[in-house]
């Protein structure tokens, strides 16, 4: 794509030249590629939880500071910015930019395991030491209960987060990215800008951000092409609400005051209603500047070091990006637009695991991006996510024309990484995951590059819910079948995968040719009492932005024309309504109950016909067979299936010891998987006997 928019005896003498030559190249040379990195500025240091050493890894530090870059607009790393052509310059012709950044790293750095972990922070905070440590969740982790059972640090790794997102909210402990805005010799740049938003209560005013995110502000409030609508369904008709009943502003001391970030409606917006607002914008950041601050501080890291960071030229030989979410789908993006190569020509990641992201990509790279907005069944609608191409091989689209893929898009074979694209269910209802393994008629399989693996996490949702289950936006209780076992197997995989040592698990994840992978309608899920189904799944559309944002980033049509869908494919069930394909962890393999990666809305939440957004169900067994017969449930009671809680223990034990087998899980983890499982029978049994005469 082009980056650039529209709008010193004699032998011993000749020895010393040598050397004395070679320290000038080296000099010169590493004065070349730290230009990237203009400065890294620590602004605290101080031992993890008092030196507590973690392992074979010993102590760790915690640093935060900034990082300030300087991109040169004609190199054609950076070519790939949209809008780079338009960001003002300083002296010597470069783009100056930053990003705030917190490290975690060993002490003595020769004891780190060499391999550089960074995670895409999700909307300017702190996910992995939760995500694989169990951690609590914090935006400045420092006391013990912020690192869990001390998994990644005992392991060596070198943990990074960056800022790469210039708009989240305004809170202490996210890390953003400050970044120039886009000109036209010396004149604001306008364009339109597109805000939808669904509210669960009546409200009278309503920011223009997706939720609390730093919003594009209105350029000019009574501009001809500022409109509003309403709808009631996703493809609905949209009805124009006339401009005497909105104006740009938000509620304050119960009255409407002037605001370029929010917008009033008279008499309240509805629940459960789609509205969307076009307005003129001014001022475009150059959103595309996040993914090059993380290019060029992992390759700085990689391959120069770091000396205010005390990370010397030997301790990282890899580097690894971790995301989740939007996160993932910045990592898809990333690899899309090519920046996994950075100004000197080397690669910047060795491994990309890309973890529930569906099929999906995100506005990170064009104008008046939104970088927050992502796309479900009821929530952020049309926005350039869920869009083609979807596999990384290159397909021919005949509706479009178009042939393009992920990888085959910008990046040379050689800058290709090791990839782990990962799924729970939820992606393949929610986030149409099927078509990154599909073709665009969804009538055949697409196989895999060899730098690629595909996992999907059988019966479970976007991020695993607490236990006990409880009914959140969903009609049943939400899903807490979790994937952090096969995930924490999986990095270290990735990790040797991407030094070069050995190969991973084989993939996993739903067929047509096994009959793994159906239509919605054909999924055949159980009947069961109380619960309600529905064929409806989130579709990815062809549509279009204008003609100018392919090639040049620039978004001229709002809303976008919207085209044929691709089709949607999910995981096949078995009687109990679980999922066959995939990694099926121990208590899937040994269910209690069954899990699925959609919930319909309860109806306070949303239309109840309508899939909730990144929710699954939890639905128990009966626990006996009077109950069972009772409730006319279809599915075998649980003292049908096991004779007892030793028994089911039992199960799960050698269940794990099978993914310990095939690399999907760590043995150091069988016990708490073990516990975890007692937890839940007693959870469910507590009042019934072990061997109970009604089994």
């Amino acid at each position: 794509m082009a980056g650039v928019a529209v709008l010193d005896s004699p032998t011993c003498n000749v020895s010393m030249l040598r050397t004395i030559s070679l320290a000038l190249f080296g000099t010169l040379l590493l004065g070349t590629l730290q230009a990237r990195v203009v400065s890294v500025e620590v602004t605290s240091r101080e031992p993890v939880l008092d030196g507590q050493p973690f392992g074979l890894a010993g102590p760790y530090e915690r640093i935060r500071g900034t990082i300030r870059f300087a991109a040169e607009p004609d190199n054609p790393a950076n070519k790939i910015i949209t809008d780079i052509a338009l960001a003002p310059r300083n002296a010597d012709g470069e783009v100056e930019y930053s990003s705030e950044f917190f490290l975690l790293r060993p002490q003595d750095p020769r004891r780190g395991n060499g391999a550089l972990l960074y995670e895409v922070s999700n909307r300017g905070r702190k996910g992995m030491l939760g995500f694989f440590n169990g951690a609590a969740s914090s935006l400045d982790p420092s006391q013990k209960r912020h690192f869990g059972d001390g998994f990644l640090l005992e392991e060596g790794f070198t943990l990074l987060w960056l800022g790469w997102q210039f708009d989240p909210p305004r809170s202490p402990g996210l890390i953003r990215l400050t970044t120039p805005v886009a000109s036209r010799d010396g004149s604001a740049i306008r364009g339109l800008v597109r805000s939808d938003f669904v509210v669960k209560d009546r409200l009278l005013s309503h920011s223009l951000a997706d939720r609390n995110h730093i919003p594009y502000e209105v350029a000019d409030p009574l501009a001809a092409e500022n409109r509003m609508t309403v709808r009631d369904a996703a493809n609905g008709q949209r009805r124009p609400i006339p401009r005497d009943r909105w104006r740009f502003a938000r509620m304050e001391n119960g009255k409407p005051v002037p605001d370029r970030g929010s917008v009033y409606l008279e008499g309240g917006f509805e629940p459960g209603r789609i509205y969307e607002v076009v307005y003129v914008s001014q001022n475009p950041s150059l959103v595309g500047l996040g993914p090059a601050a993380v290019r060029d501080a992992v390759s700085r890291l990689k391959y120069e070091g770091s000396e205010p960071l005390g990370i010397t030229v030997d301790a990282i030989d890899r580097a690894i990006a971790f995301g989740i979410s939007q996160s993932g789908r910045f990592l898809r993006t990333f690899l899309y637009y090519g920046f996994n190569q950075d100004e000197q020509g080397r690669m910047a990641f060795d491994g990309i695991m890309s973890h529930v992201a569906g099929g999906g990509r995100g506005s990170f790279n064009h104008r008046f991006a939104q970088p927050s907005r992502d796309a479900h069944p009821y929530l952020n609608f049309f926005y350039p996510t869920d869009i083609y191409p979807f596999t990384d091989v290159a397909q021919h689209d005949p509706e479009t024309g178009r042939e393009d893929g992920i990888l085959a898009h910008a990046l040379d074979r050689k800058f290709w990484p090791k990839i782990f694209y990962t799924n729970s269910s939820y992606e393949y209802w929610g986030r149409a995951a099927s078509l990154i393994h599909t073709d665009l008629d969804g009538a055949k399989d697409i196989g895999l590059l060899d730098n690629v693996r595909v996992f999907l996490f059988a019966g479970t949702q976007h991020g695993p819910a607490g236990f006990p289950p409880s009914v959140t936006i969903g009609q049943q209780p939400a899903n807490p079948l979790t994937f952090r076992w096969p995930m924490r197997a999986l990095l270290l995989a990735m990790s040797e995968w991407s030094a070069g040592r050995g190969s991973p698990p084989a993939s996993r994840y739903p067929l047509l040719a096994e009959k793994s992978l159906v239509a919605a309608e054909d999924l055949g899920f159980p009947d069961i009492p109380g619960v309600e189904t529905s064929s409806r799944v989130h579709r990815a559309y062809r549509a279009d932005y204008g003609p100018d944002f392919i090639e040049h980033g620039v978004v001229t049509q709002e809303p976008p024309r919207i085209g044929k869908a691709f089709p949607t494919l999910v995981p096949a069930v078995d009687a109990d309504g679980n999922e066959i394909p995939g990694v099926r962890v121990p208590e899937l393999q040994v269910p209690l109950a069954t899990y699925t990666g959609w919930n319909l809305f309860n109806a306070k939440s949303g239309p109840t016909h309508e899939i909730s957004s990144m929710v699954g169900s939890y639905i128990p067994f009966p626990r006996t067979r009077a109950e069972r017969d009772a409730r006319n449930d279809p599915r075998t009671s649980i003292m049908e299936r096991y004779s007892g809680r030793d028994e089911y223990l039992g199960r799960v034990a050698q269940a794990g010891l099978g993914l310990i087998e095939d690399g999907l899980m760590l043995s150091r983890d069988l016990p708490v998987v073990i516990a975890n499982a007692a937890k839940h029978w007693d959870y469910l049994m507590k009042d019934e006997a072990a061997g109970t005469s009604d089994r």
